[in-house]
């Protein structure tokens, strides 16, 4: 007999529940994986302060509404019994979950494109309109027969929820292009207000001109303008009502079980409905959190101090709710090549469309605004009688230590910026701008302490050492254009490269055994992560991207196997031993740089084909700074006074490395502005909250170059090595050292056996 026959020949029904339970386990996995995305998005609001909670990780996507339709399977199901109360229970959660994701992840829409935003809206709509009709047909068949009110209002939140989405999604069109208009205006006044064109280390002064920015970018951030939309905070209101009307069931299901008659027998997801039961109940309330803190902020801050206030508002629909709409309207139709009739029967139904589109947008928009009022009108008897008990509890606990500590208070809100024009808001916020500005100030200190955190201590270490007669001698002095090349051209120098290569020099001069070659490790490693990330972000044209991907593989192979290249600088160190001299170690990697640099050239034909010597391969690259590096510390040698002494030389390498990271540091202020300038409106917020972190990591390393005389004061000159040696040879033919004060160069001139002035 075939497989899915009895013996008599008839089908087999029974083994088709079979697989029920594990469908179920499906279910409840896809159910509590909404429950963990939702859950992440609140702790992601909660961390960076952001009580509107973006949606980060759980938005409106493909991926989601396939997860989605797996987790409310339930809700699709015709044929399933589902008997017992925890099977009905299971029936309604998955409805209540669905209202619960449609309005949490209602700011996600400002963040698509229009041809996504569309095509994610109209997929909703079909799963949407396919659960209320399959669950009509299971209310009409009987597999739903208790719960049919909760069902019902479900049904008719799920409904006027995807209107709002709808109604949310027009408006952003209108509301990207009016904040892109407004952002450029406020940029340009904030760039001249901020005087980008000098070098500016002060972290006070940074922050200031850093706020302005924030302000400007957190307030037109588009998951931040869509949750301040009144249909956002409505759906806050509905979504929280589901959730009501879910609890009630459940409460009446379980705490008066004899209200109810419920059916005797087994579901074919047996045990498995519990499972889903409580995964979807942890979802439904994970889920609502973040809608309703948006619901009660947005009535928060237009709570009134009276409640007889709080019903004297006017309901005004703003011109940005139906401008899609209306555009639309006004452009014709491209049906040039049909009938007269066929174009004007086709006009005419455009026209009545949208005007019913229209009117339903308006609609929605006074639903919305009647449910904040009566929200507001409620709510307001509660937080007006907080706000009053708060009054009382300071008016009789305050003591002599609050009262000392209130003038200080006020003086530092005094000393704050007004940073009211750079509030971006859209028609009919007003009431919001002083809430933004004031929130904002304690979240920007929030990150900047976060960055603070973060600060590299043996870096900084490493600059607080910084000798001040040395200044930035190491950028002059570790090559010199005189020294014979390995080629007719000479490949032009990044930032790094010669810090990775002069710490190979000095692991060589001492090995890795010595403190002051493991301490030297620590602060370049820490030093090269910071001028990685800030020659990656000057070098707009990538010109010297090879050049950064050398000094990266130089690095590690120091930091990890103390290694240059393939030579061994440990066993280096120690066949050279204590007696021999730094020219010895400084002549045998020359040679070493040299003979790898003739190797790698006849390995690798590419180097024929690049357009400059920046394309050269990495190892070539390498090979040929180590080769001019050495040939320059051996040619300062020879006009110096002998240095036999290792150390002495490691100090003087040492020097060096700290010259050249404290002037590429000195950027950082270039590049913290940078990141506020580049990005779409999308990124501009996490690039200047990223921006106000690197402030607060870098603000100890700013104040220690505050103190060190720069060669000039237009920061376009500095972005480069190869620009301040440009500078240093303008300075040199003016017989000038811009390192030095005059009260310094006598004595740096007479006493310290390390200056050297080169001139070209």
């Amino acid at each position: 007999m075939p497989l899915g026959c009895t013996v008599d020949g008839n089908l087999d029904e029974s083994r088709y529940s079979e697989p029920m339970p594990w469908i179920g386990i499906y279910v409840a996995v896809a159910s509590a994986a909404c429950a963990a995305a939702m859950a992440s998005d609140v702790f992601h609001g909660l961390r960076h302060r952001k009580f509107w909670f973006p949606c980060k990780f759980f938005s409106l996507n493909a991926t989601t509404l396939a997860i989605i339709a797996v987790a409310t399977k339930l809700s699709v199901d015709l044929n399933s019994s589902m008997p017992r109360h925890q099977d009905q229970l299971a029936k309604l959660s998955s409805g209540v979950l669905i209202c619960t994701v449609m309005s949490n992840s209602m700011p996600s829409l400002a963040a698509m494109e229009y041809k996504e935003l569309m095509m994610n809206i109209v997929a909703l709509g079909i799963f949407v309109v396919t659960v209320i009709v399959n669950i009509g047909i299971q209310l009409g068949t009987g597999v739903i027969y208790t719960f049919w009110k909760e069902h019902a209002a479900v049904m008719f939140i799920m409904v006027i929820l995807f209107l709002l989405l709808i109604s949310s999604a027009l408006t952003v069109p209108t509301t990207r292009s009016y904040f892109d208009l407004k952002y450029s205006k406020k940029f340009k006044l904030a760039q001249k207000e901020c005087c980008l064109g000098h070098c500016e280390f002060r972290p006070e002064k940074l922050k200031d001109n850093l706020m302005k920015y924030w302000m400007m970018a957190h307030t037109c951030s588009p998951q931040f303008v869509a949750s301040r939309l009144v249909t956002c905070t409505a759906s806050g209101a509905f979504c929280l009502l589901s959730t009501v009307i879910c609890a009630e069931a459940m409460l009446r299901s379980y705490m008066l079980p004899g209200t109810f008659e419920f059916c005797s027998g087994e579901s074919d997801y047996k045990w498995s409905t519990t499972l889903i039961l409580v995964a979807q109940t942890v979802a439904i309330l994970v889920g609502t959190i973040a809608p309703a803190f948006r619901w009660f902020n947005s009535v928060n801050f237009r709570c009134p101090k009276t409640v007889t206030k709080a019903c004297h508002y006017k309901v005004k629909i703003e011109n940005y709710w139906i401008r899609s709409l209306v555009l639309w309207k006004e452009s014709p139709l491209e049906l040039r090549k049909r009938g007269r009739f066929i174009r004007k029967f086709a006009h005419n139904a455009k026209e009545n469309l949208l005007d019913f589109c229209i009117w339903m947008q308006i609609g929605m928009v006074c639903l919305s605004k009647l449910v904040r009022l009566v929200s507001l009108f409620w709510v307001s008897w509660l937080l007006i009688g907080l706000r009053r008990l708060i009054r009382f509890l300071k008016r009789h606990t305050n003591s002599i230590e609050s009262l000392d500590s209130e003038p200080e208070s006020q003086s530092q809100a005094g000393s704050k910026p007004d940073l009211s024009r750079y509030v971006l808001h859209l028609e009919g916020e007003e009431s919001l701008r002083d809430f933004m500005m004031e929130s904002n100030f304690d979240v920007s200190d929030h990150w900047i302490k976060m960055g603070k955190k973060k600060q590299h201590k043996n870096l900084i270490k490493l600059l607080q050492n910084w000798s001040p007669t040395k200044g930035f001698m190491g950028v002059n002095h570790f090559d010199y254009d005189h020294i014979p090349s390995l080629d007719s051209e000479v490949p032009p120098n990044c930032w790094a490269l010669p810090v990775v290569t002069l710490t190979s020099i000095a692991v060589a001069l001492l090995g890795n055994d010595s403190g002051l070659s493991k301490d030297l490790k620590l602060c370049v490693n820490e030093a090269v992560s910071y001028m990685r990330f800030l020659e990656e972000r000057l070098d707009t044209n990538g010109d010297l991207s090879n050049l950064r991907k050398a000094a990266q593989m130089v690095w590690s192979g120091v930091d990890l196997h103390y290694k240059w290249l393939d030579l061994d600088l440990q066993k280096m160190a120690l066949q050279a031993g204590e007696d021999s001299s730094p020219q010895s170690v400084l002549k045998a990697l020359s040679e070493e740089a040299k003979q790898r640099y003739l190797e790698y050239k006849q390995k690798d034909v590419t180097i024929c084909f690049a357009e400059s010597p920046s394309k050269w391969p990495a190892k070539i690259l390498a090979a040929n700074s180590m080769y001019r590096i050495c040939q320059a510390l051996l040619l300062t040698n020879e006009n110096e006074q002998p240095q036999n002494n290792k150390t002495m030389m490691f100090h003087r390498l040492s020097d060096m490395i700290t010259g050249i990271v404290g002037a590429c540091l000195t950027n950082i202020p270039r590049v913290i502005f940078m990141l506020c300038h580049q990005g779409s409106i999308k990124e501009r917020e996490t690039r200047v909250r990223f921006a106000i972190m690197l402030l607060g990591k870098s603000g100890k390393i700013l104040e220690i170059l505050n103190h060190k005389p720069l060669p000039s004061s237009s920061s376009e000159r500095l972005v480069h090595i190869d620009d301040w040696r440009a500078l240093s040879k303008e300075k040199d033919s003016h017989h000038q050292d811009w390192n030095f004060s005059p009260a310094e160069d006598d004595k740096a001139l007479t006493g310290s056996p390390d200056f050297c002035l080169t001139v070209d």
